[in-house]
């Protein structure tokens, strides 16, 4: 019996890689332009998963090949805390100068978001002299140990894997449509009950949430949440790892709140375009507050990574992408609403800029429809449109394609994606 080449790839995966590995797909990469894949067969696909929000200049870019080209010739390593480099410099005075605010700031870099996640708290733990961390139900924060401890979801993020840190709390996420007294509620009893406000380093959150299932947060709470943390002096950590970079209609989600400005910004994903980069920015006298050797990290800063996320930066000012982001958004986001008669499992279309997602229950129920949801992605995937699911009862598809994705191949996704949702709903 003769086996393809993707199946011989799967049995090969089977027998030399872990099951804790999860992948989506059964098939394996070839080759990407900007909106498109191949896989090893010659099959071409539309992808509107970005390596999970992180291609949002795209696959294979020019100007992000060219910057890593220049700087493969000249030097790929050094560790920038043995020797340094002025691109890592030059990006740390562009990211304080992007992100929301005026106020002195500094950046350090490391190589994932869990990594940046987790040394943002550790600048917070420095600055406070505290221990405590809040963060929030169906947060997405990272699989490192302590990231993991701070998501709010437990399959499959952090079954089998406990104990976890201590000094980690959660309260109800403040989305869009829910109860903010339910939150407030929450906090308030936290600190009667569990840790005193004054034992609090950090209250970390997502302006939208990612796997949690795009849940947009209410300005309103975050204007709460940063009294509080003026009240108590708590510093207030914003996790753009998957918002950040054009995603959300402006470079950062917090431009969509500019009343409020997060202590400290993490960002990662898409800020370097497919190579292993995170940031962590934030008010200049918390940044310094760990001591020198408190913070680094081997392959942080990587000067690959580096010259891809100055090219990222300049394609998004030229290509004016975040702008781009909102249009196809707002475009997605109508079909989706025109769909909903045709199909009655769509209960909500939400979603920031071209952070879209679509939720989905059984019909005439409030009863989350995993299985509905299964059914659209693999229906999709088979007319060769990639799709992601997200949410804490994986009832939600999210759409990350690029911001570059041309009007052509938008439009034949968007005539994929009509098909599979009324192919699902015929079928269920």
């Amino acid at each position: 019996m003769n086996h393809s080449q993707n199946e011989q790839l799967m049995a090969r995966k089977a027998a030399a890689t872990p099951r804790g590995v999860g992948v989506m797909g059964t098939f394996f990469a070839d080759h990407a332009e900007n909106a498109e894949l191949w896989d090893v067969e010659g099959r071409r696909f539309l992808d509107f998963a970005g390596g999970i929000a992180v291609m949002n200049t795209g696959h294979r870019h020019p100007k992000v090949i060219a910057a890593i080209e220049a700087q493969l010739k000249r030097f790929t390593h050094t560790c920038y805390q043995v020797v340094p480099y002025e691109g890592y410099i030059a990006l740390a005075e562009q990211l304080n100068a992007l992100t929301p605010g005026r106020h002195a700031k500094k950046t350090a870099f490391f190589s994932t978001g869990a990594e940046a996640i987790e040394n943002a708290v550790k600048i917070a733990r420095a600055h406070t002299k505290r221990a405590g961390v809040i963060a929030f139900g169906g947060a997405f924060h990272g699989r490192s140990m302590f990231a993991v401890a701070l998501t709010g979801k437990v399959q499959p993020y952090k079954a089998g894997f406990g104990p976890f840190p201590p000094e980690i709390y959660h309260a109800p996420f403040p989305a869009e449509g829910t109860s903010l007294a339910e939150m407030q509620k929450a906090v308030q009893h936290l600190f009667k009950a569990d840790i005193e406000a004054s034992r609090v380093a950090a209250i970390v959150f997502e302006p939208v949430q990612g796997e949690g299932g795009f849940n947009v947060i209410q300005a309103e709470a975050l204007r709460w949440l940063r009294a509080l943390c003026d009240e108590h002096g708590i510093v207030l950590i914003a996790d753009e790892v998957q918002t950040g970079f054009g995603r959300t209609g402006r470079l950062f989600a917090m431009e969509h709140f500019p009343e409020v400005l997060p202590d400290i910004l993490v960002s990662a994903k898409s800020l370097a375009a497919g190579l292993p980069l995170s940031a962590v920015t934030g008010r200049a006298e918390i940044m310094d507050a760990p001591a020198p050797g408190g913070l680094g990290g081997t392959y942080a800063g990587n000067p690959l990574a580096i010259a891809a996320a100055h090219a990222v930066i300049g394609v998004m000012h030229d290509e004016q992408l975040p702008a781009r982001g909102q249009a196809l958004g707002d475009r997605l986001k109508a079909v989706l609403n025109e769909l909903r008669a045709a199909v009655p499992q769509i209960v909500d279309v939400r979603g920031l800029g071209a952070m879209v997602a679509v939720e989905f229950n059984r019909t005439g129920t409030d009863e989350p429809d995993a299985a509905f949801t299964k059914q659209v992605q693999a229906e999709a995937l088979q007319r060769g449109l990639i799709l992601l699911s997200c949410g804490v009862n994986a009832n939600v598809i999210r759409f990350l394609f690029p911001l570059t994705i041309p009007d052509v191949h938008f439009a034949e996704a968007i005539a994929i994606l009509q098909a599979s949702l009324r192919a699902a709903a015929a079928s269920a």
